[in-house]
């Protein structure tokens, strides 16, 4: 024991298992590394031409998608510099729903141009200065390309929807972005409020249902379960509707009991009581008005009979947060227990009815005059990860609209801004004095990664596009971009490809929030990670909002 070496310097500072790098060699160039090596992930699947991944979890489960919030959620990235791109993409995923890619992809962009400049000899804190100076110049450069009057729009009108949401669709679903248009504006401006800005996302559902193709895809006023309902009836049409959250059946007593049976008449009639008790409430129940009873819980067979016998429908639904919903498409008054209704707290159906779609039995529950506070779209694809990945596509488009109701100005897509904003911050470059100049410089650079991504994704020539777009943005055309499908550049508001500015201007902010914070950073210091288990599996029987 006592010839083991002494530790010394920082070792004996800390525990031992510890991990300690520092420096720009160690620190510095290793996390640009990191995050490069996620951005390269995502990257390839930016774009409509983008490729999709396939992901397989921790738990088996198997995503194929090019949606890339998903594919960061799911790697489980371990390295802490490329975690903080993660995060930067899942703010914006949750901000704007849409552009996580742009995000992740932008930062490792910036990132490896930090990487060249540190190899030249520069300091982090110049290039995160000249980064800094650089974001606030895009930002206002990216005010400048919004397109005139687009900032007043109707966010009921159908046409002007589908042109601002187009885009976002077709970065998930190249080529049928106009089906699903079609789908995702129409529940959306079914379910918007008086106040666009108050428009909820949750309120769009998606049921998806296996089977047929995406023509065959349609939208419900109302909602869309999985399952039939427990009795015989099949179909209600305008009828009241009682939502009782602990179940339909007789409760047990609370306290024990015992009963002193003297005679066989006592113990014949032991037996009716019961019967007559739950025959009672439903009775009240069907007194009140309702024709359909939902349950929270199980359904006792008894309870069953009888509402059968006064022609009540029952529908289970085991989840509480699509109770909710339900409660708020039909605007009913969930009771806790079995008991009779006030009238106040019935909601109202058009009608429930179950169908079959696709071998499927779906209980349909409409609601057309009513409050439109939910909408479903149903979702048919052939296999589960194309259905998966149509959901992912209708979540962007409805985050969309969200985003649109807030600030409906659009900007050039098709890497026109990008590409625009590039040459803008070059030229601003060569006015600057200062080391900041060379940053500055490299960001206008890293602005080419997206046409040349989309370029490379869609299988042209990155070089020939990019070199012809400058030249046509430098005689002045700000609106030329890539027509993907032709492979050749093209003014975009003749092909109606737009994005979100909002979009646009958190990605941007987000990534090089993002890439400062990983330059700022010169040691890492970890210590040894802790035994026992692990503490990030998530709880079971979570449902999946």
């Amino acid at each position: 024991m006592g010839f083991s070496m002494q530790p010394y310097g920082i070792q004996s500072m800390l525990k031992e298992g510890h991990k300690h790098l520092s420096g720009l060699d160690e620190a510095v160039l290793k996390n640009i590394d990191a995050c490069k090596q996620l951005s390269t992930i995502t990257r390839t699947s930016l774009g409509p031409n983008g490729m999709n991944k396939m992901v397989i979890n921790h738990l088996d489960k198997l995503f194929v998608t090019n949606d890339a919030a998903t594919i960061v959620n799911e790697l489980e990235v371990q390295h802490p510099a490329a975690k903080i791109l993660v995060l930067a993409g899942k703010a914006q995923q949750e901000e704007i729903g849409d552009g996580a890619n742009l995000t992740i992809s932008f930062a490792g962009e910036i990132l490896q141009n930090a990487d060249e400049l540190i190899r030249m000899g520069l300091h982090p804190s110049e290039i995160i200065s000249g980064y800094n100076k650089s974001i606030d110049k895009a930002i206002e450069i990216l005010g400048e390309l919004v397109e005139p009057g687009s900032e007043n729009m109707d966010v009921r009108n159908k046409e002007q929807v589908i042109f601002r949401m187009k885009a976002a669709v077709a970065s998930k679903q190249f080529g049928q972005e106009d089906v699903l248009c079609n789908l995702i504006s129409e529940a959306c401006i079914q379910v918007c409020p008086k106040n666009p800005a108050n428009f909820n996302v949750d309120n769009v559902r998606v049921a998806k249902l296996v089977g047929g193709g995406l023509n065959n895809s349609s939208t419900v006023r109302g909602m869309v379960l999985k399952g039939d309902t427990v009795g015989t009836l099949k179909r209600v049409e305008k009828a009241k509707v009682a939502v009782f959250v602990g179940g339909v059946d007789t409760s047990a007593t609370e306290t024990k009991g015992t009963v002193l049976i003297h005679s066989a008449d006592q113990l014949e009639n032991y037996a009716k009581t019961e019967e007559a008790k739950v025959e009672e409430l439903i009775k009240a129940v069907a007194n009140s008005g309702a024709k359909v009873i939902v349950s929270g819980a199980a359904v006792g067979e008894m309870a069953l009979h009888f509402c059968e016998r006064y022609k009540l429908m029952v529908l289970k639904i085991s989840s509480k947060f699509e109770l909710r919903r339900f409660c708020r498409t039909t605007g009913a008054v969930a009771i806790l227990k079995l008991s009779p209704p006030n009238p106040d707290d019935l909601g109202y159906v058009d009608s429930i009815s179950v169908e079959e779609i696709g071998g499927t039995r779906v209980t349909v529950v409409r609601n057309e005059e009513g409050g439109n506070s939910v909408c479903t779209v149903v979702l048919r694809g052939s296999t589960d990860s194309i259905l998966d990945d149509l959901e992912r596509a209708v979540d962007d488009g409805v985050n969309t609209y969200k985003a649109m109701c807030r600030d409906s100005r659009i900007v050039p897509g098709g890497a026109a801004t990008e590409i625009e904003l590039a040459k803008r911050l070059k030229e601003f470059s060569f006015k600057e004095t200062g080391l900041d100049q060379y940053a500055i410089a490299k960001f206008a650079e890293s602005f080419e990664m997206i046409p040349k991504t989309l370029a490379e994704n869609a299988g042209l020539n990155a070089m020939e596009i990019i070199s012809s777009l400058y030249a046509d943005h430098a005689s002045g055309n700000i609106k030329v971009g890539i027509d993907l499908e032709e492979g050749v550049c093209k003014d975009v508001s003749t092909l109606k490809i737009w994005d979100l500015y909002v979009t646009k201007f958190f990605a941007l902010k987000y990534a090089a929030d993002a890439a400062c914070t990983v330059l700022r950073v010169d040691q890492i210091i970890m210590a040894k990670p802790a035994g026992g288990p692990r503490r990030d599996a998530a709880p079971g029987g979570m449902d999946e909002d």
